[in-house]
């Protein structure tokens, strides 16, 4: 009769030694990722008549994302509906639920990653085309109208060229207090 010291290492997994041999699960950006190319690739395949990748273009992202609006579930006031332009509508209405623009801006990333990870050049990647870029900046615009929020660029800070006047600040001279010279005692 033999006594076992131990498990089969046999049947044993990675874990029993402390090595991986598998590579670890990806994370849910990547896993968010790789859904989002299989939908685009779906819809392509769906698309009459049916599309290539290399045939696509802005315009053809610019209908998959129409065409996910009919799944959305932020609520778009339509210009002639009471509660247009109100933060908190007092009452429902039957305006169209759409995508958020936050979920379309950063589904547009992650299909841009996509598109060069699956060797496409960053050049002619339909997901960074121009209009592609103003049809999210259209949707973020009216869905902020839509909702009553103001929505303002963020403004670039530009160094002001009059606050360095003659005091000798940000001249780069390295003057300080000390009247710019470093001395060392011998």
């Amino acid at each position: 009769m033999d006594s076992a010291p131990g498990p089969d290492p046999a049947e044993a997994g990675p874990s029993s030694k402390g090595e991986s041999t598998a590579a670890p699960p990806p994370s849910r950006y990547e896993s968010q990722k790789r859904r989002d190319w299989n939908t685009f690739l779906q819809y392509l395949k769906n698309h009459k008549p049916p599309l290539t990748l290399t045939r696509c273009s802005g315009a053809h992202v610019i209908e998959f994302l129409k065409y996910l609006d009919q799944f959305g579930k932020t609520k778009v006031h339509s210009a002639e509906c009471p509660n247009f332009g109100q933060l908190s509508p007092p009452a429902p209405c039957a305006c169209p639920s759409r995508q958020a623009w936050g979920s379309l801006d950063s589904l547009i990333g992650r299909l841009r990653a996509a598109y060069e990870e699956h060797g496409g050049k960053p050049d002619s990647n339909p997901f960074g085309a121009k209009a592609v870029r103003i049809y999210l900046r259209e949707v973020r615009e009216s869905q902020a109208k839509a909702r009553g929020i103001p929505y303002e660029k963020k403004k670039r800070k530009r160094p002001d060229r009059s606050a360095r006047g003659d005091d000798g600040d940000g001249d780069g001279s390295g003057s300080g207090a000390a009247g710019g010279e470093l001395t060392v005692g011998v």
